[in-house]
């Protein structure tokens, strides 16, 4: 199972108790899990999404381990511009659309 990583920015309590829940905060606004299942993350992205549908502040960035993804990883956003992690000549990057 892959580690998974959540950061928070300006986003309402009830983010952090949910998280809290599932994961380990370790700095205001980031949380870990060592081994969060895919299944368990997908519905924890549902939950944020729907969440953040609703109350539209701040932002949410996930990250995780993705044999598929560029460099190993893939990530999800919520408020914040669309972006793309992109292999430019064996150096990662993000790239915004």
């Amino acid at each position: 199972m892959p580690m998974t990583v959540v950061i928070t920015r300006d986003v309402e309590a009830r983010y952090r108790g949910f998280l809290t829940s599932i994961m380990l905060e370790v700095s205001p606004g980031v949380y870990i899990a060592p081994d969060l299942s895919a299944g368990v993350r997908s519905r924890m992205w549902s939950v944020l999404s729907e969440w953040y549908d609703f109350l539209g502040r701040g932002a949410i960035i996930m990250f995780w381990r993705d044999k598929k993804g560029v460099s190993g990883l893939s990530f999800a956003t919520l408020g914040e511009p669309t972006k793309e992690l992109v292999d430019a000549d064996g150096v990662i990057l993000l790239k915004r659309s």
